[in-house]
């Protein structure tokens, strides 16, 4: 099943983006063995809209231009359910065992995701009750994406 991470904003070079690109580059190589690719990166500017529901519409119909036909579309909102990384691992698992040939996550912008968005979606996920900046959901995701690949084949980067 190929993963794609689909965000608002774009990171500027420094520890933050090297952070998400080694664990970015960790699941690239780990991923196969259990059927997992890394698709890829997509990143876009923040609408320069006016309002917020233009902004996050605007953001919306972006992702549609680079959703994959039938792909599992799953958005980071923190009013979306908390997994742990067990449970998140299994999600991904289900999905790439069902057949599911692409799956999408999403992270926002500042302003959120657009409502319709949300209602589309095969899952909304939070990475806690906390506000996270856009830099620090990126690291988070990357290496929970590398350490649902450890639990998925085995290895015992995850101790738990």
């Amino acid at each position: 099943m190929r993963i794609s991470l689909f965000a608002v904003g774009r990171l500027k070079t420094g520890p933050e983006k090297e952070l998400a690109s080694r664990y970015l580059d960790r699941f690239a190589k780990a991923g196969p063995a259990v059927g997992l690719e890394l698709s890829k990166l997509i990143e876009i500017q923040e609408s320069r809209a006016s309002n917020a529901d233009t902004r996050k519409r605007e953001e919306a119909g972006a992702l549609e231009k680079v959703l994959p036909e039938g792909a599992v579309l799953i958005l980071l909102d923190e009013r979306g359910k908390a997994l742990d990384s067990e449970a998140f691992a299994g999600v991904i698992g289900r999905y790439r065992d069902s057949g599911k040939r692409d799956l999408m996550l999403v992270i926002g912008g500042a302003d959120g995701l657009d409502p319709d968005l949300r209602e589309r979606a095969d899952m909304v996920l939070n990475l806690g009750s906390m506000t996270w900046p856009h830099q620090l959901v990126r690291i988070l995701i990357a290496e929970q994406l590398y350490r649902a690949v450890t639990i998925l084949s085995g290895h015992p980067y995850h101790r738990a």
